[in-house]
């Protein structure tokens, strides 16, 4: 009979027995670990309100696999913070394994509620993820902010049904609700003393007024906002301001506050002025990182004064667009949009529009652009909607950007369509000639193109970051009507004898 012999290569039996070295041996850190950061801030964050999550790296720099026996937050299980440690989540984690020149990841986040204290409206809360102990330990500090802040939202009723508004109905008589609810009266002046987190639209009921005080903070949850019923009213009286904090200004922003968050479009939904809202005035206000900044909904433009009056703000970082009038009555004094999806401002479906002495931008880098900075038309696109547009006047403006056409005026030749521009700096570089012939773009046609510069560039401080102060050599300088112009610019700058256009006076950027 034959036997047969196995030979197995001695490589093989080393990986079978594991008999030619102890691949599997870890040794005790040393207290040589290596860190990415020494200290983990999670920023501000309101009470009761999850933070972001944090992350930062372990390192074992040293030739040996080697196990840290303890990695623990130094307040244990009582600690509000949670860490996940290489995915596995908790507050104590006891022998952690770390390969030799190999690394894990530590997850940090936090939910803080602030009557657990008694530091006030504004506390540090602080906490340290021990590594090892003894002589070996090695620390990593937690830092977070904490801030008191007033909540509206939509309340549930016994079945834990959301609170909704009524918006209308559909052709088929079906609502159409957004989530949702009515401020009452207690909750119609919004003062400084505390932020306010808005979850769902916070409605302004019929024949009310919102009044929001100088110095306010308004903070959004994602889709939330504020929507104002036919006969009511939105109020902002927010100030000049002294210093960069803006103290007097009323802001409106999303409810996330950490650095990541600070230019990210889109967060929020919009302050929605519907049809027959009444007597709106927005006064030195920050609205930025919305889906559109301010809708205004169709208005009775024959009546005294308009339904929407902006003085002294700022529109920045909206998904879609920073203002859309539609059928609207608006005036705006030193008003800066900036960075839109789309058009940076749409008035549409005709309407009555004064702006003076605002700055329109759109220097949109988060994705194509095809919609110019200005959009105005006496329809809807693609409907056979069609309103007079009894006027549109920019007097003293800046409408400029990035692309070479950076207005467009859409009238069906039906309904009226009358605008102007009058000692404004407007781009629009027609290099193929694709609007020559049109009557609306005969910019010799002195009744509506009355002392305009075209594509001079307005040299802005810092476009991307929404910083629209102008170069005293740029196009805007002393083009503006000294009989016309704002008497003080949008930072509460008197305005020179040779006024600029735009809501800024220029200055020499290059001096820093």
């Amino acid at each position: 009979m034959k036997k047969y012999f196995i030979i197995i290569p001695s490589l093989l039996l080393c990986i079978i027995f594991a008999s030619c070295r102890d691949d599997f041996a870890f040794s005790n850190s040393t207290g040589d670990l290596g860190f990415s950061q020494d200290t983990v801030f999670l920023d501000t964050v309101f009470t009761n309100i999850g933070s972001s999550t944090r992350t930062f790296k372990v390192y074992n720099n040293s030739s040996d696999d080697i196990v840290i026996p303890r990695v623990a937050l130094a307040q244990g299980e009582s600690s509000k913070y949670r860490l996940a440690v290489d995915g596995i989540p908790g507050r104590i984690f006891e022998n952690v394994e770390l390969l030799a020149k190999d690394s894990l990841f530590v997850f940090v986040e936090t939910t803080i509620d602030i009557n657990d204290f008694s530091s006030g409206d504004e506390f540090l809360y602080t906490d340290t993820i021990e590594f090892d102990s003894g002589p070996n330990q090695q620390k990593v500090e937690l830092v977070t902010l904490v801030q008191d802040a007033i909540f509206l939202f939509p309340e549930r009723d016994a079945q834990g049904i959301e609170e909704t508004l009524l918006l209308g109905t559909t052709d088929d008589g079906e609502d159409i609700r957004i989530s949702g609810f009515f401020l009452d009266d207690t909750e119609l002046t919004l003062t400084a003393a505390k932020p306010y987190v808005i979850y769902g639209y916070a409605g302004v009921p019929p024949n009310k007024t919102l009044t929001i005080d100088a110095g306010a903070r308004l903070h959004f949850h994602n889709g939330s906002g504020i929507i104002v019923a036919n006969e009511g009213s939105l109020q902002v009286n927010g100030l000049p301001s002294s210093t960069e904090e803006l103290e007097n200004e009323v802001i409106f922003e999303g409810d996330r506050l950490e650095p990541t968050y600070t230019d990210i479009a889109g967060q929020w939904g919009a302050i929605w002025l519907t049809a027959g809202s009444k007597n709106n005035i927005i006064n030195n206000a920050t609205i930025k990182n919305a889906s559109v900044g301010i809708i205004m909904d169709s208005s009775n433009t024959t009546s005294t004064g308009a339904t929407l009056k902006l003085n002294n703000t700022q529109i920045y970082n909206s998904s879609n667009s920073g203002l859309i009038g539609t059928t609207a009555h608006i005036e705006a004094e030193n008003l800066v949009i900036n960075n839109s999806g789309q058009s940076s401002l749409v008035l549409r479906l005709g309407g009555e529009y004064n702006f003076n002495n605002c700055t329109i931008a759109n220097y949109w880098d988060n994705s194509f652009r095809q919609d110019p900075t200005l959009f105005i038309s006496n329809i809807i696109p693609n409907t056979d909607l069609s309103e007079d547009l009894i006027n549109a006047s920019f007097t003293n403006c800046i409408i400029y950007g990035d692309r070479d056409i950076e207005y467009i005026l859409a009238d069906d030749g039906v309904s009226q369509f009358n605008f102007s521009f009058e000692n404004s700096l407007l781009k629009f570089n027609d290099r193929f000639d694709d609007f020559v012939g049109f009557t609306n773009y005969d910019f010799t046609d002195v009744s509506v193109y009355n002392q305009c510069t075209f594509n001079v560039d307005p040299i802005f401080k810092d476009e991307d970051n929404n910083l629209l102060q102008i170069d005293n050599s740029g196009g805007a300088n002393g083009i503006a009507n000294p009989a016309s112009a704002t008497t003080n610019d949008i930072l509460d700058n008197p305005r020179s004898a040779a006024p600029d256009a735009g809501a800024y006076e220029s200055t020499d950027l290059s001096a820093g």
